[in-house]
């Protein structure tokens, strides 16, 4: 019998996808941790390490939209293999520059830009294609699946990327990650076209961005989804700063043990996308549900007191950092027509994406002058107000109370629990 968990593995041209991603974003973790490394250990500051995350978010609120049409109008694997070829050219120009010795903060700040204008190009096709390799009644586990390989990566990348830290020179990981992009290219050049679940392009024409806000402005559902993501994008998921700033500032750990951190949170989201890749059914309910347990998780591990406490409870975290994502995610692909997609998960990922350039250097400011313990806590807090004030205006809407409301999009055993 086939397990429900891992069944889109069954199908080639996900399984070639999948495992290319799998190399792919480790090489690209490896070098996350490796630039907040080089970040800090140029500048010593918070602030900076908020800019350069932010350049790299940044394009995504005014690329993602063109992004997104193109994804409708032309093949999504072809985009990809280019804009995965760009980041690895990004990758190695900035590794090369840190090997030969001249590299400055500005050059930083460039390829992290010209970095973040490529993936505001690649995000959309990448989200909108997964549907197009399974299908949509596979969709929810592949996207449950993709979250399971891209956390296994980021447990793999932060260890490599420390054992490289301790023994060799920086530049070398982002060197890596330019060879490591090689897969994914791969993957996708030897995917059957015939084989994928691919809507008819659609023809360049004006006014195609302002019909995905025109259909969105008809959908309060996904509406809710859209709001409550934006707040947890931008002020709460952003443990990639705050972790590093845990680890350098509060626990003082050395660059050869910080990246455990990141390994933790990783492990428990895989933990998460294995446990939702069962789940056949996702909705707006789960979404809020999943936001305000990822809300009360992050306040309570911006309490513990050493660096022990905070990495176990970093496994809950990622549990449900994984949950609220796969769900909203999901939610957002089946909710649209075919020739929409593209469009809508491109307006998806401007608000999940591009609230970071807001909210990277107001957390790492947070962080540096008050502390990262405010960082962390403070957008557990605004998780827990987006996700019930979400739900409150959805049922404003449907003219439901909110019990109602979230019994109406929850599967049946949990809407049970509701009505009790």
């Amino acid at each position: 019998m086939k397990s429900a968990t891992f069944s889109s593995l069954s199908i080639r041209n996900y399984r070639l996808f999948a495992s290319g991603m799998v190399v792919s974003n480790t090489g690209i973790w490896m070098q996350r941790i490796a630039q907040d490394w080089l970040v800090v250990s140029i500048t010593g500051s918070g602030t900076d390490l908020g800019v350069v995350t932010a350049l790299q978010f940044g394009p995504a609120l005014t690329f993602s939209l063109w992004g997104g049409a193109l994804a409708d109008r032309y093949r999504k694997n072809r985009l990809l293999m280019l804009t995965a070829t760009l980041t690895g050219l990004c990758a190695l120009a900035l590794g090369l520059l840190i090997v030969s010795g001249a590299v400055q903060l500005w050059h930083v700040y460039l390829i992290a830009l010209v970095g973040g204008t490529v993936t505001a190009f690649d995000n959309p096709a990448r989200q909108s294609f997964v549907v197009e390799l399974v299908g949509p009644e596979a969709l929810p586990n592949a996207v449950a699946l993709n979250a399971a390989t891209f956390n296994l990566a980021r447990m793999l990348g932060p260890a490599l990327a420390s054992l490289a830290l301790a023994v060799m020179d920086v530049g070398w990981v982002f060197i890596a990650n330019a060879i490591a992009g090689v897969a994914i290219i791969t993957g996708l050049a030897l995917i059957r076209r015939e084989e994928l679940y691919a809507p008819i392009p659609i023809m360049r024409a004006k006014g195609q961005y302002r019909e995905a806000f025109a259909y969105l402005r008809t959908r309060p559902d996904l509406l809710a989804v859209l709001f409550c993501m934006f707040f947890l994008a931008t002020f709460g998921l952003n443990f990639q700063i705050t972790s590093t700033l845990m680890a350098v500032q509060t626990f003082h750990l050395g660059k050869g043990t910080f990246g455990l951190l990141n390994i933790l949170l990783a492990l428990g989201a895989l933990s998460g996308a294995l446990v939702t890749a069962r789940r056949r059914r996702v909705g707006v309910a789960m979404v809020l549900l999943s936001a305000c347990g990822f809300g009360v998780a992050a306040t309570v591990v911006s309490l513990m007191p050493d660096a022990v406490l905070y990495g176990a409870l970093m496994l809950p975290v990622g549990v449900m950092i994984i949950m609220v994502t796969t769900s909203a995610n999901a939610t957002m692909q089946t909710g649209v027509e075919p020739e929409m997609r593209g469009r809508v998960m491109s307006v998806y990922m401007v608000v999940f994406l591009g609230g970071t350039p807001i909210g990277s250097p107001l957390v790492g400011w947070i962080g540096q002058h008050f502390g990262a313990r405010y960082a962390v806590g403070g957008g557990g807090l605004i998780s827990i107000v987006a996700a019930v004030a979400a739900a409150y205006a959805l049922a404003r809407v449907k003219g439901l109370s909110v019990r109602e409301r979230l019994a109406a999009h929850t599967p049946p055993r949990v809407a049970e629990r509701l009505a009790a």
